[in-house]
């Protein structure tokens, strides 16, 4: 993957190029935790380096783990880096995600990683999913290109009003566009908090529930480092992000679309990494999403 990855940083020279000028919006400036998140968890399932740079969730049979962001934000790049539960992690979901309620709301927009654990030696699957209002089932599922469980690796997402890019070490892997859909499928009206947590879910999250969680394992942990939030902070009562600007790189034409590079990369993937896609699905939809119809390059 070395070779196709150096094509991946058009986004990235963007970025660097707006922020020696200034014209950034508003940043996480500090990787504190204390600074960006708040916890949810039993003080024993969470932890930080000594220098504070580096954070830990675990799971074990009593509780879990997660984490929010103390801001909201409508629109730009957010990234974070993770290090996954290494060896038998059947049944472990490690998520990170945007969601606009703090709670699995009903009429809630979200945007989706999850972590799909594995038994040893079993690779890991990457789920992405897309909600408005409530309503998902917008699900993709990849293998990646590497092992997630022994070094730290970026995953981050690209939000603005004309497309949802996930990257995973830049690379880009799903595109979800805004095409005025008639369902109007396409989460760009609420803010959104930013999320991670570790989780049990052996219901269904390893071979569609077939395998269980060894808890003669636990803690499951899973580490972070490096969060970025460049985006648009959500203030009310009159909240600047309300209309969309192209004040800000990724909300600037080079940002509606994928580059050359990107494209490249993306093409790759959907060739070799790809193992679900709901819009190839036509036993779950026999009559697909009207999304489906519209290609990720336009």
């Amino acid at each position: 993957m070395e070779r196709r990855a150096c094509s991946c940083f058009n986004l990235f020279f963007i970025a660097i190029l707006f922020t020696l000028f200034g014209k950034l919006s508003k940043a996480a400036d500090s990787n504190s935790f204390e600074d960006n998140f708040s916890k949810s968890c039993p003080d024993n399932n969470f932890e930080t380096s000594d220098d504070g740079s580096t954070w830990s969730l675990s799971l074990d049979k009593q509780a879990g783990c997660g984490f929010i962001t103390k801001q909201r934000y409508r629109f730009g790049w957010f990234s974070m880096k993770l290090k996954l539960v290494g060896g038998d992690s059947a049944g472990v979901v490690t998520a990170y995600y945007m969601c606009t309620e703090n709670a699995a709301g009903p009429e809630r927009d979200e945007l989706d990683f999850e972590f799909l654990g594995n038994r040893s030696g079993q690779p890991y699957l990457l789920q992405t999913n897309v909600y408005k209002n409530g309503t998902g089932g917008r699900e993709m599922r990849h293998s990646l290109w590497f092992d997630p469980t022994e070094d730290f690796h970026s995953y981050s997402i690209l939000w603005n009003n004309h497309q949802i890019v996930f990257f995973v070490d830049r690379v880009p892997i799903r595109v979800y566009k805004n095409a005025n859909y008639t369902n109007n499928f396409f989460p760009n009206e609420k803010p959104m908090y930013l999320f991670s947590s570790i989780w049990n879910a052996d219901d269904w999250a390893t071979r569609g529930g077939l395998e269980r969680t060894d808890w003669e394992k636990a803690p499951f942990v899973s580490s972070y480092k490096d969060f970025t939030a460049d985006g648009c902070q959500w203030e009310d009562p009159f909240p600047a992000c309300v209309s969309t600007t192209t004040d800000n790189w990724w909300d600037q034409y080079n940002a509606w679309h994928l580059s050359e590079g990107n494209k490249k990369d993306f093409a790759w993937v959907q060739r070799n990494l790809v193992i679900y896609d709901y819009c190839k699905d036509t036993e779950r939809y026999p009559t697909l999403p009207e999304e489906c119809w519209l290609s990720p390059w336009d």
